[in-house]
């Protein structure tokens, strides 16, 4: 009698097993070239990344970069500080004006008389009003709070600060 061979107890032909195994043992030495040839060409990478460095240059150039990027957050916040004062200094100078030139006395002529007005951000400041005679001329300064003025204003002078309001 002919000894029993492992392989015909089996529910499978045998050859479709070693088939089936060729197969798996090709797809995967496709694998492994297909891996090779990646692993090479990184190794290209990094060859050409590394060329004339060392470890010690790589954490020069990284050190400076940090400093870099220190300076330039030190940087970042003083012109930020300076944006801050600057805006302050804008809200509080002198933004709107109004300036109306007039005749203040009939017979002379020019228009030499005028009424100017200055205002903030919070439209206050004040209204310069200059008279000329023929004696001389006449310099009145009233004060502006919020738009409005405790003294009564001469039609040249109401008409300068709308201008200056934006009416």
């Amino acid at each position: 009698m002919m000894a029993q061979s492992m392989l015909n107890s089996w529910p499978i032909d045998p050859a479709i097993v070693i088939l089936s195994l060729g197969i798996i043992t090709v797809l995967l030495l496709i694998m492994t070239i297909i891996c090779v040839v990646q692993m090479s060409r990184l190794y290209r990478k990094y060859d050409r990344f590394m060329r004339g460095k060392d470890a010690e240059s790589l954490e020069t150039i990284i050190a400076e970069q940090i400093e870099d990027i220190k300076e330039l957050k030190f940087q970042d916040r003083y012109n930020k500080d300076v944006m801050k004062t600057l805006t302050r200094n804008v809200k509080s100078s002198y933004q709107k004006f109004g300036m109306v030139k007039y005749n203040a006395f009939k017979g002379m002529g020019g228009n030499l008389s005028f009424a100017f007005a200055m205002l903030d951000m919070n439209n206050t400041g004040f209204i310069l009003n200059a008279v000329h005679s023929r004696e001389g001329c006449y310099l009145y300064i009233k004060t502006v709070e919020k738009g409005e003025t405790d003294i009564m204003l001469g039609s040249e002078e109401k008409e300068a600060l709308e201008q200056a309001l934006g009416y």
